[in-house]
């Protein structure tokens, strides 16, 4: 099996490492910078500094591919358009003289359903991004559906919140403890570990998965219930909630993950770690 992880970020490299370890199969993996490709080597039998809008190079990328992972991640918010809407459409393009390849799976975020109050929403509610930004990946969804046909399967996975090894809750939201932030702490959070990533990116790879899948866990805690078992479980202090200031999250709601679930994956953490 020939693989291609296109953007070998936090989530690519694991996938790769599952990929090439566990699975034994032949992985090539891109990424914008030089100096990563070294740490790419342990696990990619092939490295590629590829930028997205350069066709021609990704084009060598997807050559003989089976299967292509869509996984890149912006370094800041000014590069959106650039490293989702670019790569998507480069993409999009090579696929049309690619052959081989007989699944793109892209891993989105769930920040492209907006602000819903904290209602629930799943695959078929409809996406009111806050943001210019959050508009880019919507576009990059479409994008990418637009390549699905008889022989190319398209993926997306809209993912919550990431955590796991190296990204763990306390160093994402230490710097917070004890601070005062706006809002109320009502707000519904969603997040997914790394290690479900994994599995449900080989499930999906496995099982030939076309469509959208919310890919969170089961916890939906509000931030308050978040911060206080993280904070709680460290010996930090609490944050204080200022609920006279209006909260700048730009997105809040509750996300059923039941279509990837009822699809016949299962959670490794359902629950989160703190």
């Amino acid at each position: 099996m020939n693989v291609a992880i296109v953007g070998c970020g936090y989530v690519g490299y694991s996938v790769a490492r599952h990929w090439r370890q566990e699975l034994g199969f032949f992985v090539t993996a891109t990424t914008t910078s030089p100096d990563k490709v070294a740490a790419l080597e342990v696990v990619a039998q092939k490295v590629a500094v590829v930028n997205g809008n350069d066709a021609a190079a990704l084009k060598s990328v997807l050559k003989n591919q089976d299967t292509v992972l869509l996984s890149v991640g912006a370094k800041n918010a000014n590069l959106y358009e650039e490293t989702y809407l670019h790569t998507a459409q480069t993409l999009v393009s090579v696929l049309k003289e690619t052959l081989t390849v007989k699944q793109v799976i892209y891993t989105g975020s769930y920040s492209v359903y907006g602000d819903k109050n904290g209602d629930w929403v799943d695959e078929s509610s409809p996406v009111t991004p806050a943001s210019k930004n959050g508009d880019i990946l919507a576009q990059t969804e479409e994008i990418l559906l637009s390549a699905s046909n008889e022989n190319i399967k398209v993926c997306i996975m809209r993912l919550g919140g990431i955590y796991g090894p190296d990204r763990e809750l306390v160093k994402i939201f230490g710097r917070s403890a004890g601070t005062t932030r706006p809002g109320n702490g009502e707000d519904v959070t969603n997040w997914i570990h790394l290690d479900d990533i994994v599995a449900a990116i080989e499930f999906a790879r496995s099982n030939q998965l076309q469509g959208i899948y919310n890919l969170v866990d089961d916890a939906h805690l509000t931030s308050r219930e978040l911060l206080d078992r993280v904070f709680a479980q460290h010996n930090l202090p609490k944050v204080v909630w200022d609920s006279s200031q209006k909260s700048t999250r730009p997105y809040n709601a509750l996300v059923s993950n039941q279509k990837i679930k009822t699809a016949g994956y299962q959670l490794i953490h359902p629950q989160m770690i703190v």
